[in-house]
C-alpha cells in the first residue's frame, strides 16, 4: 500500500511515521539489521622512488619505512589500519633497484598492505619479474589495465581486504603514457568499468590507486561516482583531500614522505580524509628498523658493483681513452698543500659519515661519499675498492690517469671544478648549499671549518 504525499491529511502522516517508526524497532530487536562496522584507517603512500629511509644528509628530512611504521602504530590506538600503496615504490630496474624495491615490499607487509598497484617504476621491472615477487614475497600486488605482450594480466586486477565489519575493494591503474616495453596498457576508466560487474555485491567501499598525472586522476574520479576515493600518485605535490562530487580526491607523492589516510568512524559509512607529512616528529618504529637493517645485510651479502646500481650512465664507450682514476694518493707528491687542505675538509672523512648509520654498503650512498664512483680506475663495491672511499681529488677535477703520465695534461675540469657541486650538493641533500659561500671553504688553501 502507498499513499502520496501530497494526497495525505495530518493525522495520516502521523500515522505512517509511527509505522515507520515501530517497523524499525521491530527490525532492530529481530537482528536482522546488519552489525554496524567498526571505525577502520586506511593509509595510503605512494611514489617511494626508492626512498626506504631518509639518507640522513642533512636535518628535517621526511619519509622513510621506519616513521611511516610509527604513524601507523599511533592509529591503531583508535581504530583497526590497513595499509595500500599508489606505486612508483622503485627507483630502477638494476638489481640493487629489485633488491631495495623488495626491501620496501616487506616493510609494507609488516604495515599491514592489502594492495599495492603498479606504478611506472614497478612496471619496468617487467611482467616475469613482477609475477615472480608477487609470489615469492606473497604482495599483494595489483593493477586491472596493465597486461602482458600476449594480453594477460600482469597481477592481480584488484584486492579486496575485510577489516572491522567492512568489504574494501582496491582497484589499481596506470597511466597509458609513456609506453613500456613488453607491456599493453589500457584505458585507466575503461578497465575500471569493465571490472566493476565482476566485483557486484562483494565490497562495501570501492578505493582507487591511480597512479595517473593529475589531470588525468582528476578527471577519472569526476567520470567515476562508484568509487569512494579515488588516490594518485605522480602529482608533483601531494594533493590535500578533497571533494570530486560524491568521490574523494588525494595523492601522495614525493619519495613517500606524505601519506593519505582515510578513516570511516564505527556506525559512519562517510569517510573523513587527511594528508600528513612523515617528518621528525616520528620515531623510527623498531619493526621497520630492522627491516632496514635486513636490506643493508643483503646488501653486505651481495656487494653490488657500481654497474649493478641504477647510478651508473656511462658506458666504457663514453670515456676517452686512458681516461681512468687513479686516486687522490698520486697527487700528494705535486700538490702536496692542495692535499693538505683536503685531509682537513669534510670530503676527506665522507666516509666515515656513513659508517655510523651502516649505510656505507647502500649504493645510493656511496655514490656521493666515494672516488670515482662507477668510473673506469674508480669505485666499485665495498669489497673490490677498499680505497676509493670518500671524496677525493678526482670527484672535482676528473680523472688523473693522462696527468700523471704527463703533467702537461690537465686534469679534465682542471677549471670546472666547481661545475661538479650539485652532482651531490643538490636540493634534497644539501639544501642549504650556497656555491658563494661554501665554495671558499673547500678552495684549497682557503679558510677551512
Amino acid at each position: 500500500m502507498s499513499v502520496s504525499d501530497d494526497v495525505m491529511t495530518a493525522s495520516q502522516k502521523r500515522k505512517w511515521r509511527l509505522w515507520g517508526m515501530l517497523l524499525f524497532v521491530i527490525t532492530v530487536g529481530c537482528g536482522t539489521k546488519p552489525t554496524p562496522p567498526g571505525a577502520v584507517t586506511l593509509l595510503i603512500s605512494g611514489d617511494t622512488a626508492g626512498w626506504i629511509v631518509p639518507c640522513g644528509c642533512t636535518s628535517n628530512q621526511s619519509g622513510g619505512l621506519p616513521r611511516r611504521g610509527s604513524f601507523i602504530q599511533t592509529l591503531r590506538t583508535n581504530s583497526a589500519v590497513i595499509s595500500a600503496d599508489v606505486g612508483g615504490a622503485a627507483a630502477g630496474v638494476s638489481l640493487y633497484d629489485q633488491t631495495k624495491f623488495e626491501a620496501i615490499l616487506a616493510g609494507e607487509l609488516k604495515m599491514g598492505l592489502v594492495a599495492h598497484n603498479l606504478g611506472t617504476a614497478e612496471a619496468r621491472l617487467g611482467a616475469e619479474y613482477l609475477r615472480d615477487v608477487a609470489g615469492r614475497l606473497k604482495a599483494p600486488l595489483t593493477s586491472c589495465n596493465v597486461s602482458d605482450s600476449q594480453g594477460k594480466l600482469v597481477v592481480a586486477s584488484h584486492q579486496i581486504a575485510e577489516i572491522s565489519g567492512r568489504k574494501i575493494a582496491f582497484v589499481g591503474v596506470l597511466a597509458e603514457t609513456p609506453a613500456i616495453s613488453g607491456l599493453k596498457i589500457e584505458s585507466p576508466r575503461a578497465a575500471i568499468l569493465n571490472l566493476l560487474p565482476t566485483l557486484k555485491g562483494k565490497y562495501d567501499h570501492l578505493i582507487v590507486l591511480a597512479y595517473l598525472p593529475e589531470v588525468e586522476m582528476r578527471a577519472l574520479a569526476a567520470s567515476l561516482p562508484e568509487a569512494d576515493a579515488v588516490i594518485g600518485g605522480p602529482t608533483g605535490q601531494s594533493i590535500v583531500p578533497q571533494r570530486s562530487g560524491p568521490t574523494w580526491i588525494a595523492a601522495a607523492t614525493n619519495k613517500g614522505k606524505f601519506v593519505i589516510s582515510l578513516t570511516a568512524k564505527e556506525n559512519e559509512r562517510g569517510w573523513s580524509s587527511n594528508v600528513h607529512e612523515l617528518n621528525d616528529a616520528f620515531a623510527d618504529d623498531p619493526i621497520q628498523t630492522e627491516n632496514v637493517a635486513e636490506f643493508h645485510r643483503t646488501l653486505t651479502e651481495r656487494d653490488f658493483t657500481a654497474d649493478q646500481t641504477s647510478f651508473v650512465t656511462l658506458a666504457a664507450k663514453d670515456f676517452p681513452a686512458g681516461f681512468r682514476v687513479v686516486g687522490s694518493d698520486r697527487c700528494l707528491d705535486c700538490h702536496s698543500s692542495a692535499c693538505d687542505a683536503w685531509k682537513l675538509s669534510k670530503h676527506s672523512k665522507a666516509w666515515a659519515s656513513l659508517t655510523r648509520t651502516g649505510s656505507q654498503v647502500d649504493a645510493y650512498c656511496q655514490q656521493c661519499h666515494t672516488t670515482g664512483f662507477g668510473l673506469p680506475g674508480g669505485f666499485e663495491s665495498v669489497s673490490r675498492s677498499p680505497r676509493r672511499i670518500s671524496v677525493g681529488c678526482e670527484d672535482c677535477h676528473g680523472a688523473g690517469s693522462a696527468h700523471v703520465v704527463e703533467p702537461a695534461v690537465h686534469t679534465p675540469f682542471y677549471q670546472q671544478a666547481e661545475h661538479h657541486c650539485q652532482r651531490c650538493h643538490d636540493r634534497e641533500n644539501s639544501p642549504k648549499f650556497d656555491y658563494e659561500k661554501y665554495w671558499p671553504i673547500i678552495s684549497h688553501g682557503g679558510k677551512q671549518p
